[in-house]
């Protein structure tokens, strides 16, 4: 007697999103340095229909729930955590910027692993390219 194979969670996430007949989701990545050129493709990606989720902390601007080093490092680690569920969300990525650094390209990198479609507003930086 064979049983039927379980889902995957990622599996469940694909069949819930379609069941509840959502847009696609587009998780925008890149550096914080290019927080004006997120907030434009954000604009473009929701007027095509698009639900779109980015980074919504620029810890490179002084703030104080990250003056402490100790408390910075501590909030740098749970965006890192909380970004890579918005991947894991996100139906596609679009990576924002000419520059990929360090983060960016580990984002990328994850993205690529769970199979979701990366796309650039400079397709010059892919590193894969």
């Amino acid at each position: 007697m064979s049983y039927p194979q379980l889902l995957t969670p990622e599996e469940r996430l694909t069949d819930a999103k379609k069941l509840l007949s959502l847009p696609r989701i587009v998780v925008i990545c890149g550096s914080t340095r290019f927080m004006t050129e997120m907030n434009e493709a954000d604009l473009r990606e929701t007027k095509a229909g698009k639900i779109v989720v980015k980074p919504g902390i620029d810890m490179k601007a002084p703030h104080e729930l990250w003056s402490d080093p100790a408390e910075a490092e501590a909030v740098r680690v749970r965006l890192d955590a909380l970004h890579r569920a918005k991947i894991r969300l996100a139906d596609e990525v679009l990576v924002v910027g000419d520059y990929i650094g360090d983060s960016t390209r580990a984002e990328i990198t994850y993205a690529r692993s769970l199979g979701k479609f990366v796309r650039f507003t400079q397709p010059e930086v892919d590193p894969d390219a």
